[in-house]
């Protein structure tokens, strides 16, 4: 099994998911304020089933999407990872940036500082020359929390989301991307307290 390291910030433990989070993990799927930018929000079933591949991801690939923690109270407030896109796209291969929180956790600037620490396992441990990030082109708070960790809007690599039906106003996706040697100094792993995250529920 490849290791799947502990990640932490000043606030967060990025960490394996236990069997205790498939509850409030499921809450927050089922949330449709978290899944507004989704094309439809998921069932226990379908939660449950998401966690599963989750763990197998680890299990194969060392990395994946950690579940998040909040240091001083041990809550589960969602995730922040990597993920390999199962889609061809003018830019996969690739590895991307992706998060989604529950919303008593928004506003608290959590998935930039849990992002930042993936960004650094990303290009430190992993030595990735690139890592990628994606959402609906309306969700601009989205796009926001994007841009505080450093990433940059390739407008020209925007496109359709394959799994996405033709006509669904979701299909359309704007693509952000950062380079390693463009990694700025705010992206090291360490917490940001620079404002409060517009919304945590990125792709």
């Amino acid at each position: 099994m490849p290791d799947s390291p502990v990640l932490t910030t000043e606030r967060l433990i990025l960490r394996r998911w236990r069997d205790s989070d498939r509850e409030p993990f499921a809450a927050l799927n089922a949330d449709p304020e978290v899944m507004e930018h989704f094309p439809e929000t998921l069932d226990r079933a379908r939660s449950d089933a998401f966690v599963d591949r989750i763990e197998e991801v680890f299990e194969e690939r060392g990395f994946g999407h950690w579940a998040v923690e909040v240091a001083a109270t041990g809550r589960f407030i969602g995730f922040t990872g990597l993920w390999v896109p199962r889609f061809d796209a003018h830019f996969t291969p690739t590895v991307e940036i992706a998060w989604r929180l529950a919303r008593p956790a928004w506003g608290h600037g959590y998935a930039s500082e849990a992002a930042r620490r993936v960004l650094a396992f990303a290009f430190e441990d992993l030595r990735l020359p690139e890592v990628v990030s994606f959402t609906a082109h309306q969700n601009l708070r989205s796009q926001a929390v994007m841009r505080r960790i450093g990433m940059t809007h390739d407008a020209d690599g925007d496109f359709d989301h394959p799994f996405i039906p033709e006509g669904h106003p979701l299909r359309p996706h704007v693509l952000f991307r950062m380079r390693a040697e463009e990694r700025p100094a705010a992206a090291t792993g360490s917490s940001s307290r620079e404002g409060d995250d517009p919304d945590a529920s990125g792709r």
